[in-house]
């Protein structure tokens, strides 16, 4: 426990000895001793163990001090009152603003968190790490003479809030103010030392006034363009989902089917700027493992396209050919079968009739997994035979085209040369239906048995020759063979040299109410898109009763029809405006900026206020934001350093991910169709079976898996999850602060172990009466 030693109470202690030969100086002593006693003259608290009466009364010196249980309360450190007495005094002093107008001689020192999404659930004790961390450097530069930036903001549009109000009849802008005053009390109760007259919303018209802005900029830059693409539509939630929306095919939210439709969406050209997201990441001090998935997920890779022309019943070639992508062209002598996307755009022209009722209820089926799901290395391969064939350009020979949904219409041209002897995706489809595999590339140990698995490395070329097309390859190294081709597929007219990306353009609208307005109209006569005037910004959301989903796929929005019928200011006619709102992602691009200039009205940060605080020097979050948040808000701030808003060419010097506290462990069965359960390591479509959560007290540990105690035959899937009010996992920090107080839980926190770690509650973070042991 923490005992509150007054600078003239006695504790029975004898000095710590001091080694004669010590060169060093001694301090003034912390203590002054008076016989048997010290007496503690610069301590005001002092972590000690309570005096029982037993050894109260075997001490030296214990009788000229009388002990009561009043004495023993009083002396209890009172965080029930020298908290909010000091957090009072902040709030009343401001302790913690940072003046607009500073001395800019000083060095600066900007932290930053990843400003929360307000949910109805309040903080949980996995918010406060990141918080506390950040909250230690601001106190330690401001000691040290920095000028410190420490804001605290709410990125507060999104579709909870929307669920929220759909369920209960309240309005998302009720909820969501409701539910970041809860937020600011709980932070406030923590202590941390924000800058609250900096505070922003997303969801105030004042600030995604400039969020609208940065639209329009990238409208007239032909960075943001309306295109129909395949999309996750979620009936039930009535938006297009992204795909770190979707879990095991369903919405992470509610649990609701999603489809793949085409539709005209708003989309932003991030794939512009992918070479410079790339090159600039070098000068980032981020962690490695975020820089890598950041390149991973823009996936720079050099090739060829190449075509292949489709042949007819008879073997001869039609006028109709496909483009496929590989980065391998030295493989192409071992390319034995074609891939189309289940989407590509051919797919339903050259079907034979045989197949086609197969290929459109595979098409079906694929359109219900995301991206994520179709991609997964471990997923068991499928696909149908499209019942047509191709000429391979290189030796003439005939190949099956086949559909498959690990090829995706977004990435290449939506079709691959599928080289099952050297593509372990291909091999693997290969041995499924029979294919032929044809080994190209030897290793440099000279044998390989491409039978058992695929080889994906370099080598010496092998078998990759024919007279008929004139092309000779064999013998070369990997390298050497792909240029060869290269420069063949070029003279010959059969291809070209490609750079591509599995970077894709991003999606940016949702069909939801509850966002940000994108500021175009849509002549009634033409058609024709027109950007309203900055002047008119902010375009406010209209005031709504229902924000159902319209089932048509049309956004809650259009039920305002009187907010929707407007007129072209240029030609006085008819128009409509745009019903989509903006992502969440769009408001928290930016928002770092806004915390430097909060209350100007004229621009959205001003030029000399930007340049002094720019970038942000440390910047605190989840990792789960590693990709997409740092991915979008590093472009968008490119493009504003393009038009001249910043003056840096990244946003964030310095990233840091701390760990994740997590919720308790969940033990998870499964039931076939009986009823009779089924052991986790004998199922490997877990659609095919019930689950069933299993209570702790019901499972023993054997080996390294769980399993039921009353049958060890049947092992479980054991896996703990995030905080989240929907799994009522949540350990609410309030009742922490209540019991220990404020100061107890933030040093728990930072010596649970190392920052960047997960925390499992049943090992760390059981918060209890250990916390004060």
């Amino acid at each position: 426990m923490f005992t509150q030693i007054q600078s003239s109470a006695r504790l029975q202690l004898l000095p710590p000895p001091v080694p004669p030969y010590s060169p060093l100086r001694r301090r003034p002593p912390l203590y002054r001793c008076h016989r048997s006693c010290a007496s503690f003259r610069r301590l005001r608290v002092f972590s000690c163990t309570k005096v029982t009466t037993n050894e109260k009364n075997s001490t030296p010196g214990a009788e000229s001090r009388e002990f009561s249980e009043e004495d023993e309360v009083r002396r209890a450190y009172p965080f029930h009152e020298i908290e909010p007495k000091w957090q009072r005094h902040w709030e009343e002093t401001k302790t913690f603003r940072t003046p607009d107008e500073i001395d800019t001689s000083k060095p600066k020192f900007y932290v930053l968190d990843m400003f929360p999404y307000p949910s109805g659930a309040g903080l949980h004790v996995g918010h406060p790490l990141g918080y506390t961390a950040t909250d230690i450097l601001a106190r330690l530069k401001r000691m040290q003479g920095f000028n410190v930036l420490h804001p605290m903001g709410w990125d507060a549009f999104g579709l909870p809030a929307e669920q929220y109000a759909i369920e209960t009849g309240t309005h998302p802008k009720t909820t969501t103010k409701r539910n970041i005053d809860r937020f600011r009390s709980q932070l406030k109760l923590l202590g941390f030392s924000y800058d609250w007259d900096r505070e922003i919303s997303t969801t105030e018209p004042e600030y995604y006034k400039w969020t609208q802005w940065i639209f329009l900029q990238l409208l007239k830059r032909g960075l943001a363009f309306q295109a129909e693409v395949p999309v996750n539509w979620c009936p039930a939630l009535g938006t297009v989902l992204a795909n770190e929306e979707i879990v095991d095919g369903v919405s992470e939210r509610g649990g609701h089917p999603v489809i793949r439709k085409p539709m005209r969406q708003w989309m932003l050209k991030i794939t512009a700027y992918a070479d410079r997201l790339l090159e600039d990441l070098d000068g980032l001090d981020w962690p490695e493992s975020v820089k890598e998935m950041q390149r991973n997920w823009i996936g720079k890779s050099e090739g060829a396209e190449m075509q292949f022309g489709i042949l007819d019943i008879d073997g001869r070639e039609r006028d109709v050919k496909f483009t496929v992508y590989t980065t391998r062209p030295d493989t192409i002598f071992g390319a034995t079968y074609l891939v189309l996307a289940p989407e590509h755009v051919l797919l339903s022209t050259i079907a034979s009739d045989a197949q086609r009722k197969d290929v459109e209820e595979y098409k079906e089926l694929a359109s219900r997994k995301s991206d994520l799901e179709r991609t997964e290395l471990q997923k068991e391969k499928s696909g149908v035979f499209s019942g047509c064939y191709a000429r391979n350009p290189a030796n003439g020979i005939t190949i099956p085209i086949w559909v498959a949904d690990y090829v995706l219409g977004s990435y290449g041209t939506g079709a691959i040369m599928a080289v099952p002897a050297h593509d372990t995706r291909d091999h693997e489809f290969a041995l499924k239906y029979n294919i032929p595999i044809c080994g190209v590339v030897i290793p440099e140990n000279g044998s390989f048995s491409y039978f058992e698995e695929a080889y994906a490395g370099e080598g010496t070329m092998i078998n990759s020759s024919s007279p008929t097309s004139g092309l000779d390859i064999n013998g070369l190294p990997s390298k050497d063979a792909a240029a060869k081709v290269i420069d063949w597929l070029e003279e010959t007219g059969n291809g070209i040299r490609k750079v591509n990306y599995k970077l894709r353009d991003w999606l940016f609208a949702r069909q939801r109410y509850w966002g940000e307005p994108i500021p175009v109209i849509f002549r009634d006569d033409t058609g024709e898109c027109i950007p309203i005037s900055e002047a008119e910004l902010p375009l406010t959301l209209p005031e709504l009763d229902d924000f159902t989903p319209t089932g048509t796929g049309e956004p809650p929005l259009a039920k305002a029809l009187s907010w929707v019928q407007t007129i072209d200011p240029a030609s006085g006619g008819s128009a409509r405006r745009e019903t989509n709102t903006m992502p969440q992602w769009a408001g928290s691009c930016w928002y770092y900026l806004r915390f430097m200039d909060p209350s100007n009205s004229n621009t959205l940060v001003d030029k000399e206020k930007e340049k002094y605080w720019s970038p942000v020097d440390v910047y605190v979050g989840g990792a789960e934001h590693a990709v997409l948040h740092l991915l979008y808000a590093r472009f968008w701030h490119k493009v504003l350093y393009d038009v001249g808003v910043v003056s840096t060419k990244e946003p964030f010097q310095c990233v840091i991910n701390q760990g994740i506290i997590l919720g308790e462990v969940q033990y998870t069965a499964f039931k076939g169709s009986d009823g009779n359960l089924v052991s986790a390591d004998s199922v490997d479509d877990t659609s095919m079976f019930s689950q069933e959560i299993v209570p702790e007290e019901k499972v023993m540990k054997s080996g390294d898996s769980f399993v039921l105690k009353e049958n060890p035959s049947i092992r479980l899937i054991a896996r703990a999850y995030k905080m989240s009010k929907s799994r009522g996992n949540v350990v609410n920090p309030d009742d922490v602060v209540s019991q220990y107080g404020a100061d107890s839980l933030r040093l728990y926190e930072m010596f649970m172990g190392p920052f960047r770690l997960l925390y499992l509650p049943d090992e760390i973070l059981i918060f209890s009466h250990q916390i004060s042991q």
